[in-house]
């Protein structure tokens, strides 16, 4: 007789239950156990080092651990931990620090937002009035560049009504977004004026507007653009400046109460890709992040409102592009719906030798990981082929699983 050992897989709180369900606990037993199953890592920066030492023997004190560097007991320093415990081993230390002091105060109540960031159970985007849950299916959004110069398709849709017979095929394909963009920020890309910007999109966003009920995305970093954009249907704004290059953008996405995506990008267009160089490039994207953020928040934002792109491809090396993606599921600590845009990209050309339009492939391997991981929206050119692997991906990983379905099917 084989006792057939093997490791699980417990991703959070709900997935811990269910193990347990399965397992014909009792009810009581449920709630006691599914704490003690999941495990969590969590890095902080900037403890001092009396606060560390605390930390370690409050978190020792409870059954868990805290790593510290060695120079710890130099109490003039900031030091960075690691703290290694389980969900129940958590609660009981934000308790402990809220009574101690170096900051730990502070820090419990940073721990305990961040420990109820981890999944999109519960989050709702609300776009042109509708509200999509993202616990429930992933959102596929679709690219329309219409520029002369983008990296994967420049000028095939320049053409207004060229880009609005694309833009539908789109939506025929299962996209649930459009996203329209009149500047091209590959790399090298020099900045559009404002006027040549707002030739470009306004006719195919007033076009559009009126053939489709999907969603429509203005991808601009200029108030300008944007506010002309949303007077004429726009219902999201996505700005790859993280909303810094215009002092009025923030203040107008917070004032119309539309959800906006912020994403992380090193340097400009015109320099990102020249040496790029990080110390811990999840650790600094998700600073930035989290400071752009809260930005938009005491600008009024409605955190709802609020996704997070940490920018593949935008001032990264392969290198730094990878390491995003194997540790995507970090970004979601952050607490905001979280987009992923991998599509065509030049880390996929690199790993594969080959030009943007043999890159499907690649786009799709890195799509499927970035849903595991729990991206809420991927940005995609190629529509039908994407929501597929979308689909398949969200079926192993159990995405929405069990739980009744609130959208149409894509219709292909």
């Amino acid at each position: 007789m084989r006792f057939n050992p093997r490791f699980l897989e417990v991703a959070d709180l709900e997935d811990a239950r269910s193990r347990l369900e399965e397992l014909k606990s009792s009810d009581e037993g449920v709630s006691i156990m599914a704490p003690k199953m999941v495990h969590r890592v969590i890095h902080v920066d900037n403890v001092d080092s009396r606060a560390a030492n605390i930390l370690k023997q409050d978190m020792l004190a409870l059954g868990g651990e805290v790593s510290l560097p060695r120079d710890v007991f130099d109490w003039e320093k900031k030091v960075p931990v690691l703290i290694s415990g389980n969900l129940r081993q958590y609660k009981r230390l934000v308790a402990k620090l809220k009574r101690q002091p170096f900051g730990l105060k502070v820090l419990a109540d940073e721990l305990e937002r961040l420990l109820k960031n981890t999944t999109s159970a519960g989050r709702t985007l609300r776009l042109k009035g509708k509200e999509y849950p993202l616990d429930e299916r992933t959102l596929i959004m679709g690219v329309v560049n219409v520029t002369p110069d983008s990296f994967s398709d420049g000028g095939l849709f320049r053409d207004a009504q060229a880009a609005v017979e694309h833009a539908m095929r789109l939506v025929e394909e299962g996209a649930d977004i459009l996203d329209i963009g009149g500047e091209s920020t590959r790399p090298g890309s020099d900045p559009v004026p404002i006027k040549e910007e707002l030739d470009r999109v306004m006719p195919v966003i007033e076009k559009l507007a009126g053939l489709t009920e999907v969603p429509i995305s203005i991808d601009t970093t200029k108030a300008e653009v944007a506010r002309r954009a949303l007077d004429a249907g726009c219902a999201m704004v996505n700005d790859i400046s993280a909303m810094r290059l215009d002092a009025e953008m923030l203040p107008l996405v917070a004032s119309r109460g539309v959800p906006f995506c912020l994403m992380h990008m090193q340097g400009m267009p015109k320099d990102m890709q020249e040496n790029p160089h990080y110390d811990d490039v999840v650790g600094e994207i998700a600073a930035f992040l989290r400071e752009r953020a809260e930005a938009a928040e005491e600008a009024g934002a409605d955190p709802s409102n609020i996704i997070i792109d940490p920018g593949i491809g935008f001032g990264k090396t392969l290198h730094h592009n990878l390491e995003i993606l194997r540790r995507l599921g970090e970004f979601k600590s952050l607490g905001y719906a979280l987009l992923l845009g991998t599509s065509r990209k030049s880390f996929i050309g690199r790993i594969l030798d080959l030009p943007v339009e043999e890159r499907l492939e690649g786009t799709a391997a890195s799509v499927a990981l970035g849903v595991a991981a729990g991206a809420d929206i991927v940005r995609v050119h190629d529509v039908k082929e994407m929501a597929r692997v979308v689909r398949v991906a969200e079926a192993i990983v159990g995405k929405g699983q069990g739980k009744e379905q609130r959208w149409e099917e894509p219709r292909n």
